[in-house]
């Protein structure tokens, strides 16, 4: 069983899956989903898309220089079936693959402590930055004289007691 890798994202393609393009000149490409083609048609450069692994190992977000990662790589060399061959080569990918995450956590922690190094210090920045565009002026004092009552004019009793000034209604002769 050949697990080939997508030529656009470069994630798993099993047997069965995904679809491949095969060029004039008698290149085969490989894709996982109807996305990763359509965007090869498009030319889309898949160090510029962020969701691509090619993008995430330029953007320092993926481990790019790591033993582990070259056992991945693709051998094009048939081996004779043999049974204990099988089981050790098992058990080394069980063993590499727990060397291979321990490396991983080991440097997505690395990477999260600068970026919160980075972010703290940054926050800093911007604190002095607000802190320096503010001027602090002395509260206003006020006297101890009562305020001045504002007067205001009243409407007429006749607007406010029912009956008197216009009314709506008819007289009657």
């Amino acid at each position: 069983m050949r697990v080939e890798k997508c030529y656009f994202c470069s994630t798993n393609v099993y047997p069965g899956h995904g679809s491949a393009f095969v060029r004039n000149d008698a290149k085969v490409f490989r894709f996982c989903t109807s996305k990763c083609h359509k965007n090869f048609k498009m030319k889309r450069n898949p160090r510029k898309v962020r969701w691509t692994k090619a993008f995430r190992k330029a953007a320092g977000k993926e481990m790019t220089i790591d033993s582990t990662i070259d056992f991945e790589k693709r051998r094009n060399v048939p081996v004779r079936y043999d049974r204990e061959l099988v089981q050790t080569t098992i058990k080394a990918m069980k063993r590499i693959a727990e060397i291979k995450a321990r490396r991983e956590r080991a440097f997505f922690k690395n990477r999260m402590a600068a970026a919160r190094s980075k972010h703290k210090a940054h926050r800093q920045k911007m604190l002095e930055k607000a802190k320096s565009s503010v001027k602090l002026h002395e509260p206003i004092k006020q006297t101890a004289a009562t305020p001045e009552k504002i007067k205001v004019a009243v409407k007429s009793r006749s607007a406010l007691v029912p009956g008197e000034g216009r009314s709506m209604g008819m007289d009657i002769d």
